[in-house]
């Protein structure tokens, strides 16, 4: 490849701005940038105070995971280019000051949407403040930006977990994203609760249900600004970079698998024969990388009235059943077993749900009010 068309030079002397910095994959992106692209001028972070601790206290707690012990070692100079910028996509406008407003549209030429709720049981109002409201708001950002060349929305494949297939499109919404802001903005949130099930329709949750209509929300964008979605899949711990298997979060199946292997979880509803979909973070971060790329290296700005859509999965041929993932598990306790067992790890899957209740009260309910008990008679707090 000419090394003046390489992914390095492309992002050599650009100011990057990131949402969701301090998240799982927001953290993996910032180390893979400053570690691959050292030619980055400097990387904005979106970032809220939190517990009493400013967004530059935040940063130097973020910058000690151990993600970015390698960085640390051979870069130590590259963390002088992260730039923390005081905001919160939960408020409009992004809770953006004027002044580092009219600095993200001076300086910023790739953007990288990828904050977001991912709570599957949050209320309606907070999930589409947050997931369609705020990607509302980086759209109108990015229209100012005159140096824009690729804002890059991270968006989810299930998103769309009601169709068998899914192709890399933007597919239509029953629900206008304009109407859905308006009316979580004035109506209260008893009204609200009673009216999701027929918003979310056959989505399954307001997570799913969101991240649908923010799609929408870029493609409406994209005849002006050079959009792309990429949508990953289920999330998991690195592959290879910078470590194998760093992880942080227990987001999706991760809760899951640490509570089937201290025997806390015993029962799953679900298919055995059913198949989830992994990927590594590593594979999501070049993936977003090599997008914004390949999107705004182009020579020539071609709008268009739907966005690029690239879905980043595994192929579902290999993916292992539940089933197997289930004889995985087991095979890999025998070895490598969890400290504070309170049960031998044992995994029940079953997908009736009469038998799923009752077995919920006999293997969860029960013994946990009998441990609750014996705590109770020893003097202790139930847990």
């Amino acid at each position: 490849m000419d090394p003046a068309f390489s992914i390095p030079s492309f992002y050599k002397g650009r100011s990057v701005f990131v949402t969701g910095a301090s998240g799982f994959l927001g953290k993996a992106l910032i180390e893979k940038l400053l570690r691959s692209c050292p030619g980055i001028r400097e990387i904005f972070l979106l970032m809220r105070p939190k517990n009493h601790a400013s967004i530059d206290e935040r940063l130097r707690q973020l910058l000690t995971n151990s993600l970015f012990d390698t960085l640390r070692h051979k870069q130590p100079r590259c963390f002088d280019k992260l730039i923390p910028v005081e905001g919160d996509i939960g408020i409009e406008g992004l809770g953006l000051s004027v002044a580092d407003r009219d600095i993200l549209i001076e300086k910023t030429s790739v953007i990288f949407h990828v904050a977001a709720n991912v709570r599957f049981d949050d209320a309606l109002r907070d999930a589409v403040l947050i997931n369609v409201r705020s990607t509302r708001d980086i759209c109108v950002l990015s229209s100012m930006m005159k140096n824009l060349v690729v804002l890059v929305h991270v968006s989810t494949v299930y998103s769309q977990v009601d169709k068998l297939v899914i192709d890399e499109t933007v597919y239509p919404t029953k629900v206008d994203w304009r109407k859905m802001i308006q009316v979580v903005e004035s109506l209260d949130e008893d009204i609200l609760k009673v009216f999701q099930s027929k918003y979310t329709g056959t989505l399954p949750n307001t997570y799913a249900f969101t991240k649908r209509l923010a799609e929408q929300v870029i493609a409406d964008y994209s005849g002006s600004l050079p959009c792309i979605i990429c949508r990953p899949s289920i999330v998991t711990g690195t592959l290879k970079e910078p470590v194998k298997g760093w992880l942080d979060n227990f987001n999706g199946p991760i809760a899951l698998f640490i509570g089937l292997g201290k025997g806390v979880t015993r029962l799953i509803y679900t298919n055995s024969i059913a198949r989830d979909n992994y990927v590594p973070t590593d594979i999501v971060i070049k993936a977003l990388i090599v997008a914004a790329w390949k999107h705004g290296s182009r020579t020539t700005v071609m709008q268009s009235k739907f966005p690029l859509v690239y879905n980043c999965t595994d192929y579902h041929s290999k993916s292992p059943r539940h089933r197997m993932m289930t004889k995985i598990g087991e095979v890999a306790l025998e070895k490598y077993s969890y400290e504070g067992m309170i049960w031998a790890p044992y995994m029940i899957i079953i997908n009736s749900p009469f038998f799923y209740k009752l077995l919920l009260i006999l293997l969860h309910v029960m013994p946990a009010l009998f441990i609750d008990g014996l705590l109770l008679l020893a003097g202790k707090r139930p847990r």
